[in-house]
């Protein structure tokens, strides 16, 4: 897993950044610019300029990568096993996260998705039919321990640094916000287990929705109640303190809605996802910070002239992570081009907090 010597020591070795590049998350350090592994078809081809791209930005001073089991039909997650072996790097120096919820294929579409579904995973009993929503999403505690066991072969490592329940909001299409809230809660004692046993070393909630729309939206999840059932799964399991460390939202100049939407209780009064999570001592790790390439072409002019960076994905990186209260920006980074344009971001200071406050004024 990422340790503390090792983070710290690759930050030593990479002092051309600016100075807020690396930031804390738990006693080790994480670059603030994060690579992506979710676009792309599932070829051969794809899978070698990923690679090339991967150890491009491990070598060259952002050391947290960001997949899912079911990216690319799991082909990211073994792409990302690949490159952190082959990089000229410590493999204690990296961060490497991925998520469970959406069930898998295996290397392409099969051509009966749902015969596929039916034999490897509820045929065996792996997923019960009343878990299953859409036909594709599950979160229950047997299923998730299933794909963490898969993400470990797939990515060929003992530890998985950052494992996230993924999209859970899904579960609201067929069921109660009650009934998501107790299956997270069982599902985090599972991953309280697995921390315990070593398996994971924090564990987290990735959303698309649920933590940056109105708490009268029909994808709400509200994040206090979220920190207290990883509490009460802690508690359960026996461990003094709970390893849930981050959330994941989307965050970017188009999508800004994790710090203007004040939906969540704080102690003072609502708060938007960003500092409610600030507060409660949880990293974020921001998703979508060029719009999935669209912030890469254009980015509104009067924002633009605020930001540092010589390109508009530059700019757009460097909005995401200047938020307060984000760790890291997680940027799709498909190419060796892209790797070292987007590791250029970070030669640039992020605004500070003021001059962000003043973007939305």
């Amino acid at each position: 897993m990422a340790t503390r010597e090792a983070t710290w020591a690759y930050r030593d070795d990479h002092d051309e950044f600016a100075r807020t590049f690396y930031r804390r998350f738990g006693d080790g350090v994480v670059s603030s610019i994060g690579v992506g592994t979710y676009l792309g078809d599932p070829t051969d081809e794809r899978d070698a300029s990923y690679h090339d791209a991967i150890v491009t930005a491990l070598e060259s001073g952002i050391n947290v990568v960001d997949t899912a089991i079911n990216y690319r039909h799991q082909r990211s997650e073994r792409v990302v096993g690949d490159a952190v072996t082959d990089a000229d790097v410590d493999r204690e120096a990296i961060t490497v996260a991925t998520k469970g919820g959406f069930i898998p294929f295996d290397g392409e579409r099969p051509d009966d998705p749902g015969a596929f579904v039916q034999s490897e995973y509820l045929d065996t009993g792996i997923v019960d039919r009343d878990d299953l929503v859409a036909g594709q999403h599950c979160i229950a505690p047997d299923y998730i321990d299933d794909q963490l066991d898969r993400s470990l072969s797939n990515l060929g490592l003992d530890t998985i640094d950052l494992y996230y329940v993924h999209n859970p909001e899904t579960q609201l299409k067929s069921k109660s916000r009650e009934a998501v809230y107790d299956q997270l809660e069982a599902t985090f004692e599972q991953l309280e287990e697995r921390a315990a046993a070593g398996d994971i070393n924090h564990y987290g909630v990735a959303t698309w929705t649920a933590f940056r729309v109105p708490a009268d939206h029909d994808s709400y999840l509200s994040l206090p109640e979220v920190v207290e059932r990883a509490r009460a799964a802690a508690e359960t399991v026996g461990n003094a303190a709970t390893h849930l460390r981050a959330i994941q939202l989307p965050f970017n100049v188009a999508m800004a809605d994790a710090f203007t939407v004040e939906s969540h209780d704080g102690a003072e009064g609502p708060q938007s996802a960003l500092w409610f999570a600030h507060e409660a001592g949880l990293d974020v790790f921001t998703s979508a910070s060029i719009m999935q390439g669209q912030l890469a072409a254009e980015i509104p002019d009067d924002v633009a002239a605020k930001l540092s960076g010589e390109t508009s994905a530059q700019r757009a990186i460097n909005f995401a992570r200047s938020a307060p209260g984000v760790t890291c920006s997680l940027v799709g980074t498909g190419s060796v081009e892209h790797a070292r344009e987007n590791v250029d971001a970070g030669r640039y200071e992020p605004l500070g907090a003021d001059a962000f406050d003043a973007v939305f004024e």
